[in-house]
């Protein structure tokens, strides 16, 4: 928020307060350039500086503007002090103005006067050390329900507060030091002292709570330079002469004496070790819950007495100290100046050596540094530290630094980086009071392409801490103007953004605006990984939120032209895939699974980078979408199959099947030729012994000698029960031509299947050697194919039809037909009988 908002806001809220205060610099020169608010603290001599908020009217710069009332100095009814305190006053300011370091209070306006104020600007001050000591002070004689008292001495009474010294304010009260604040203050004042005894060649004589003010950022700062007294540089390891303090002279003029060194007060004589006698005596003050160990209370007999014991009361209170520092802080209020160690060493001791306290000094002279240098530190250093920085330091001193640069275009980039922390750790009451004005800035100025991308990497942190109204107002239209962006960084980091902030944007700027954005940089990135691995995140993201239409039109083209191999791409591409296949409601179909989606998921199966479990996904969505084309094609496919006719599918499949699982009707075996079959020895003995042409071999066999079939028909007429398989002899060659297309059991084309003989069980399956083929001179080529075994019906109906199939054959002899020599030899075998 702008300091001139900020007290806009204040002065409004307390217009009496705001005059009151105006009154009482009415006529100083000071408030023509400044806006003065209400009093914070009190600080210097007796505390007489009252330090009000204000700001610099040319530029609305936060700073504080000390007033010092002439007529305090009136009660002190002695000639001319009136006019020595205010001289004493205007000169600290001008010595302080000489200085510029970062320890050292900071002088916007030098000090302007009136007949009735004296009056400066200076940094924005939060309160001084003796504001809050007092408040640590007063809180332990509360609990105690004691009066304070000196170290060693007896309860002193507690004096009525000065009529000028205002009321501690309200943050002062209740300001608890946290343990590395208090490090860092005592190192800031080493640094300080450091700086005056060996740059400026400065004895400050009045290092107390009351010099020693703290800024709103937390940081302490050295000013009261009303006692400095100037040195030699060669008179830097010397003592000089200083003036002891003295009941002849007011108290306003003269240093505080409960923290002026011993040898001060007894030699008249001071060094660049008497400092740091009165640095020691303020860091027990602190660690005595505001008390110093020597309280005179402006006597100098009791700061004699007190001084006696100062060190067994500097030891009994060594133990509240941290280890690191007891030693030091024991050895800087010694009573001996030869064992205190300078400014230089005692900031090498190892109780400074903290990286947290090293990222902390290095931000307060941030703006000596170059830019490399700056960006540098953002980036890293700072980033690292803020862990081991408490927050309360966060939000005191590292963000008021960084809400400076922000305006800083060279740094912005780097400056963002610890930025992002503070969004990411602030809770939402903080965003909205301390981030959420100076971001909003950060959204409307031009802005370099890294920092682009940091915003926009980062731009679900912030929302979630954003107030709705400003994401529509403000974030928003900053992304979407980033996709229009000419570089490639920021229009990847706006698809990522999308993909984290799809919650926050409605489903017509989806549809309207994301999904066409998208899509162009991809088109223009194709070949980028990084570029279509986040496109693909982005509409994994967000393709719940499109319509189910336009995600099959618009997203399965985008998919079928990624061509990169990669493992993460090709797991990204799966899994979308897999999402509209499980989502029956995008209606996925089988077809364009078939030609769009296997085709470009089966060659990663042979993918090289895949991992095992990259490789096991990808094939456990194969196989299911495999099985649901299966599923949907074999329904179709027996749907088909029921319109046709039973026996005319199954016609062609038939020769699969053994007679024993088919019932197959009597069929007729057209144009069947019987050829001669070879005789046994049996029968060529019986031909010998008969001459082949005698009575007995006519007689015999039943025919004439000359017949082909002769020996066929003896053995026939014979063994009347005798079956052919039943005979050692080689059984006939019968030949048939191909069936006709009714024949029950033909398989045209492909010969006859094998036979079975009746006589053999179920279980026992030969083969025939039986040849069917048609007539010799016929027209219809000769086949010779195995028979399935047939039933025993079968078989019957072609012994009964074999007479008249012979006689209907070709010439089986010379004038008579089979018929009537098979009937001749009957009736010659039962006439013989008879």
């Amino acid at each position: 928020m702008p300091a001139g908002t900020m007290f806009a806001k204040f002065k409004s809220a307390n217009v009496a307060a705001s005059t009151s205060m105006q009154n009482v610099a009415e006529g100083n020169p000071i408030t023509q350039y400044f806006e003065i608010g209400k009093p914070v603290a009190c600080a210097g001599p007796e505390l007489v500086w009252r330090i009000h908020d204000a700001y610099r009217k040319s530029d609305n710069k936060e700073c504080s503007v000390f007033i010092f009332e002439k007529k305090i100095a009136e009660k002190l009814h002695k000639p001319r002090r009136k006019e020595t305190i205010t001289e004493l006053l205007k000169s600290s300011v001008k010595t302080l103005e000489r200085f510029r370091h970062p320890r050292i209070l900071q002088i916007y306006h030098t000090v302007e006067e009136s007949a009735d104020t004296l009056a400066f600007a200076a940094e924005p001050i939060f309160a001084s050390l003796s504001n809050v000591l007092a408040f640590h002070e007063s809180k332990t004689y509360e609990n105690a329900n004691v009066a304070p008292t000196a170290a060693g001495g007896a309860p002193q009474t507690q004096t009525a507060p000065n009529a000028q010294q205002p009321q501690r304010p309200a943050h002062a009260k209740e300001y608890i030091f946290l343990d590395m604040e208090l490090k860092y203050g005592f190192l800031q004042l080493t640094e300080a002292l450091s700086y005056l005894h060996y740059s400026g060649h400065v004895i400050h004589r009045n290092v107390c709570p009351s010099s020693i003010l703290i800024t709103k950022r937390g940081i302490w700062k050295l000013a009261g330079m009303e006692y400095a007294e100037r040195m030699n540089e060669t008179d830097l390891n010397c003592s000089i002469p200083c003036p002891p303090w003295s009941n002849r002279v007011s108290k306003m003029a003269q240093p505080n004496l409960d923290f002026m060194a011993p040898e001060t007060q007894a030699t008249s004589k001071c060094s660049l070790l008497s400092d740091m006698f009165s640095l020691g005596m303020v860091i027990c003050a602190v660690f005595n819950n505001g008390r110093p160990l020597i309280q005179a209370g402006n006597s100098t007999s009791n700061y004699a007495k007190q001084m006696e014991t100062l060190d067994e009361n500097v030891q009994k209170l060594m133990p509240r100290l941290p280890i690191a520092l007891q030693e030091a802080a024991s050895r800087l209020a010694s009573r001996d100046s030869t064992i205190r160690p300078t400014a230089q060493l005692l900031h090498l001791i190892k109780y400074f050596n903290d990286p947290a306290i090293a990222a902390l000094k290095f931000l307060d002279v941030v703006n000596m540094k170059d830019t490399q240098q700056k960006s540098q530190f953002y980036k890293t250093t700072l980033i690292e530290a803020m862990p081991l920085i408490p927050r309360k330091l966060w939000w005191q001193n590292i963000w008021p630094m960084l809400k400076s640069e922000i305006n800083n275009g060279e740094v912005l980039a780097a400056v963002l980086q610890p930025v992002m922390l503070f969004v990411q750790e602030a809770t939402h009451s903080e965003y909205d009071a301390l981030m959420s004005a100076t971001m909003k800035v950060v959204y409307n100025t031009p802005k370099s392409i890294q920092a682009s991308v940091t915003i926009l990497e980062n731009l679900h942190l912030i929302i979630e801490k954003t107030k709705p109204e400003d994401v529509t107002t403000d974030i928003m239209p900053m992304l979407f103007f980033s996709f229009d962006g000419s570089t490639i960084q920021v229009q990847s980091a706006a698809v990522v953004a999308v993909a984290n902030v799809f919650d926050s944007i409605d489903e017509l700027s989806i549809r309207r605006m994301v999904l066409p954005k998208v899509k162009m940089v991809f088109e223009k990135n194709i070949t980028d990984p990084k570029i279509v691995q986040n496109v693909l995140m982005c509409i994994e993201r967000t393709m719940d939120r499109m319509e189910k239409a336009q995600v099959m039109e618009e997203v399965l083209p985008l998919l079928a032209n990624i061509r990169i191999p990669d493992p993460d791409i090709i797991m990204r591409t799966v899994r979308i895939y897999h999402k509209l296949f499980v989502d029956k409601s995008y209606g996925l179909s089988v077809e364009t699974m078939a030609t769009n989606v296997l085709p470009l998921l089966i060659p990663h199966t042979v993918n090289p980078a895949l991992n095992f479990e990259q490789y096991c996904y990808l094939l456990e969505v194969l196989q299911q979408m495999l099985e649901a084309i299966d599923r949907q094609q074999r329904n179709k496919l027996k749907l088909d199959n029921l319109s046709i006719a039973s026996p005319e599918r199954h016609r062609t499949l038939r020769h699969q099947f053994s007679t024993d699982n088919m019932n197959a009707p009597p069929f007729n075996i057209p144009n069947l030729r019987i050829d001669q079959r070879k005789t046994s020895s049996a029968e060529d003995m019986a031909r010998k012994n008969s001459g082949g042409s005698g009575m007995l071999g006519g007689w015999w066999f039943g025919c004439s000698p000359s017949s082909p079939d002769s020996n066929f028909l003896r053995v026939g007429n014979v063994f009347p029960n005798r079956r052919l398989s039943d005979n050692t002899l080689m059984t006939p060659k019968i030949r048939i031509a191909p069936s006709c297309a009714s024949s029950p059991g033909g398989t045209p084309g492909s010969g006859l299947p094998t036979r079975r003989h009746s006589s053999i069980g179920p279980q026992e399956r030969r083969g025939s050697t039986i040849n069917l083929s048609p007539p010799t001179g016929g027209s219809m080529p000769n086949t010779s194919s195995s028979v399935p075994f047939l039933l025993s019906s079968s078989m019957q109906s072609i012994r009964s039809r074999r007479t008249s199939t012979v006689l209907s054959s070709g010439p089986l002899g010379s004038g008579s037909g089979l018929l009537q020599q098979l009937g001749s030899g009957m009736y010659q075998l039962f006439s013989g009988r008879n």
